[in-house]
């Protein structure tokens, strides 16, 4: 009896828990599938050719730019034309790029100093495993947030938007296993969320629902491509031509989620949607 007290409490106050931990900051975050209406929001966001913006490519094994230029991250080769290339796709005149597999080297002061004073990042695509194997723990993820808490933007596609969570899908760069132990831990600039992108694309549909329903204290938000969300102050909005589902554990119309269309809104912090009732 006693247990169940204990369990049922739990479950009573679970979502206050997931209030107190979505603390508000004052920066912004973009989280998406990828596409040129994320690209324009970034840009337009930074709002300045000269401002300092970091690029980090870690997730990657290979990268290939919009103008055809193939990239290895851990190699030298084609770095300088990638980075071009970078320049042009953000319309700026510099951009750092910041990257390494070392766990202590991303725990140093000197490379995580171009964070301290920039004014923007984006995470590349990739596997999330391969990003947060190199940065969990470390003076990078302490950046970032702080990053975030002066007023910057942090924008992530793919991998990228999947680290910015709390809980890491498809963590095993080397195996496709949706859930994998050991490497479940991300970022969260978002707590308590699991994201997934290129939802519909791939028909990833109903991989949140296992995910949400071995976690139930996590809501899923799963992207579709040249899909995403831009979150201010504990409220995101949908952009894009695709949809997002939210996965709350509640059995909708369409299953175990709902949908929302581009100019929807969505509470983080009360985890619902805004002037509207979900299906």
């Amino acid at each position: 009896m006693k247990v169940v007290l204990i369990y049922f409490l739990f479950n009573l106050y679970n979502p206050l828990l997931a209030q107190l931990a979505s603390k508000k900051h004052n920066g912004i975050e973009i989280i998406t599938s990828g596409g040129k209406t994320a690209d324009s929001l970034f840009i337009n966001l930074v709002a300045d050719s000269n401002a300092k913006v970091v690029f980090i490519p870690t997730a990657a094994s290979s990268l290939r730019s919009d103008l055809g230029t193939i990239w290895n991250p851990d190699e030298e080769k084609n770095k300088k034309e990638f980075k071009q290339d970078l320049l042009k796709r953000f319309h700026l005149n510099d951009i750092t790029v910041i990257h390494t597999r070392d766990h202590n080297e991303a725990n140093s002061v000197s490379f995580v100093r171009p964070l301290r004073d920039a004014k923007a990042v984006w995470i590349s695509g990739g596997n999330p495993g391969r990003f947060m194997v190199a940065y969990k723990g470390t003076l990078l993820e302490k950046e970032l947030k702080l990053l975030l808490q002066r007023g910057g933007i942090i924008a992530g596609e793919s991998a990228g938007a999947i680290v910015q969570g709390s809980y890491t899908i498809r963590g095993n760069p080397d195996k496709p296993v949706l859930m994998v132990k050991g490497s479940e831990q991300g970022l969260s600039l978002l707590t308590n969320i699991a994201i997934n992108p290129h939802l519909s694309a791939q028909k990833r549909e109903n991989e949140l629902v296992t995910v949400i329903d071995r976690f139930p204290g996590l809501l899923g938000v799963g992207i579709d491509d040249d899909t995403g969300l831009i979150i201010r102050d504990g409220i995101g909005e949908v952009f894009g031509s695709g949809r997002v589902a939210i996965y709350d554990n509640i059995k909708h119309k369409d299953g175990w989620y709902y949908w929302l269309r581009p100019g929807n809104k969505f509470d983080f912090i009360n985890r619902r949607p805004i002037n509207f009732s979900p299906e």
